[in-house]
């Protein structure tokens, strides 16, 4: 009987689960370590860092995420809003007051200005955006390249040029990640998500180094104290594909 309820509920916790939409994206995430006190200023109260010590992860306590959401779909399949958005969000790994690990989604820019201020309520459009990715392939390995840049019309500006050697990467086990609002603490959504994962550079692990050509700005606006100059990059993640359902609790 007990065996029954605990199936049951469950079944029930899954039913109570709201799908909000589907996407593929393509994503290149760099994992960095800035101050930690401009990020503490940032986390709601009940939350608190989760900084890896050990692992490709450690030390870092925010995320750079560029995405190229190639395709977007509502629960019915059809395409949502415009079907496809480009955007870089700004994300700290977190323990949510429960002790879970999650992500808060402190900072975003869209290209998109229908995304903004976006589920998290923390999205800004960019006022200029450009984005661009190329594939070289020919008689040695095969070169990716990426260029983005982002800006607000409040000053907030995100931007990086990268070439690299595209390697064989892993694909990591589905799984389901909460992102938290870092406006509206009490709101989450749950990432359902599987990935294809390629580490191109990393301080702790040190993989071949396979990034031939990098830069990296961030700053201005709401974005001056996080990016001081002081910031140090940790990894360099290409995932190449991932693949989520969205969904509310």
């Amino acid at each position: 009987m007990m065996r029954l309820l605990f199936v049951l509920g469950l079944a029930c916790s899954v039913c109570a689960e709201t799908p909000v939409e589907s996407s593929l994206e393509a994503r290149f995430q760099l994992d960095l370590h800035v101050s930690d006190s401009a990020v503490a200023a940032l986390l709601p109260a009940g939350f608190t860092l989760n900084v890896a010590t050990q692992g490709p992860a450690k030390d870092c306590n925010l995320r750079a995420v560029f995405i190229d959401r190639v395709t977007i779909n509502g629960p019915d399949g059809k395409p949502s809003g415009k079907g496809s958005n480009r955007l870089i969000y700004l994300a700290v790994p977190v323990k949510d007051p429960s002790g879970m690990n999650s992500q808060l989604v402190i900072g975003g820019l869209s290209e998109d200005a229908a995304d903004a201020p976006g589920p998290f309520g923390v999205y800004l459009p960019a006022s200029t955006h450009k984005m661009q990715r190329s594939t070289s392939s020919g008689a040695g390995p095969i070169v990716d390249a990426q260029d983005w840049d982002f800006a607000a019309a409040t000053g907030e500006r995100i931007g990086m040029q990268i070439r690299y050697e595209r390697g064989v990467a892993n694909k990591a086990n589905p799984a389901d990640v909460r992102f938290y609002s870092g406006k509206n603490p009490s709101f989450y959504q749950i990432s359902r998500q599987e990935q294809v994962l390629d580490i191109l550079r990393n301080a702790t692990t040190n993989p071949p180094d396979r990034v031939k050509d990098f830069s990296f700005t961030a700053g201005g606006g709401s974005y001056a104290k996080l990016f001081d100059g002081t910031e140090k990059l940790l990894s360099w993640d290409n995932i190449l594909w991932i693949h989520r359902s969205v969904l509310t609790p």
